[in-house]
């Protein structure tokens, strides 16, 4: 089984990234990190329920990796907005032995924090990165756990795709969320959210 975990907004800065989602939901973000191995850094942002927001763009401080960058990083342009959704699992091997389209573990670590993650080697997942990344977290330790209260909760993420009944359907037997639906429509992420100052959509 997979169970969501948290949610990305790319952004082609940091900066940009913050103003975007703190301008929306009317919450501070706090800071995350640095990735070494795919050359990016994040912003993240608690939420209710054990969930977390990340706001992640490539470090320009950086050495550029010699592969494809998560996420899709390599390609995305425009203003920010959510690009991705991740879900954790207990068994990555497992899940990709299953659905080898989602990529391979490769092991990561940011601070004192260890995971793996699914990644192509293309670094672009299925259905126009509408497919979840899956990420198998190092013991209990998680961002979840260390982030404060923001006040913000996910009410509904929508997963946008012209084949989102296929991709509803390939990862049902694994994913069951309420707070997650699957549209048919051009591939996109938006995210309703409960905030103290009521409900906001990032989009």
């Amino acid at each position: 089984m997979i169970v969501l975990d948290h949610f990305a907004i790319a952004a082609e800065t940091l900066e940009s990234g913050r103003a975007y989602a703190e301008e929306v939901l009317g919450v501070p973000l706090l800071p995350g990190g640095r990735h070494p191995h795919f050359g990016t850094h994040n912003l993240l942002l608690g939420l209710e329920d054990g969930l977390y927001l990340e706001v992640i763009s490539i470090d320009p401080d950086a050495p550029a990796p010699e592969y494809p960058r998560w996420f899709d990083l390599d390609r995305f342009t425009g203003r920010a907005r959510p690009t991705n959704w991740i879900c954790r699992t207990d068994d990555l091997s497992g899940f990709v032995a299953e659905h080898p389209q989602a990529g391979v573990p490769v092991p990561l670590a940011r601070g004192d924090l260890r995971w793996q993650m699914s990644v192509p080697p293309t670094g672009i997942l299925p259905y126009d990165n509408m497919f979840p990344a899956v990420i198998e977290w190092a013991g209990d330790d998680t961002p979840a756990r260390r982030l404060p209260a923001s006040g913000c909760r996910l009410k509904m993420l929508t997963i946008s795709h012209p084949d989102a009944d296929l991709l509803s359907q390939t990862l049902a037997p694994v994913f069951q969320e309420t707070r997650v639906r699957f549209e048919t429509a051009p591939a996109g992420l938006v995210a309703e959210m409960d905030t103290p100052s009521g409900v906001r959509v990032l989009e």
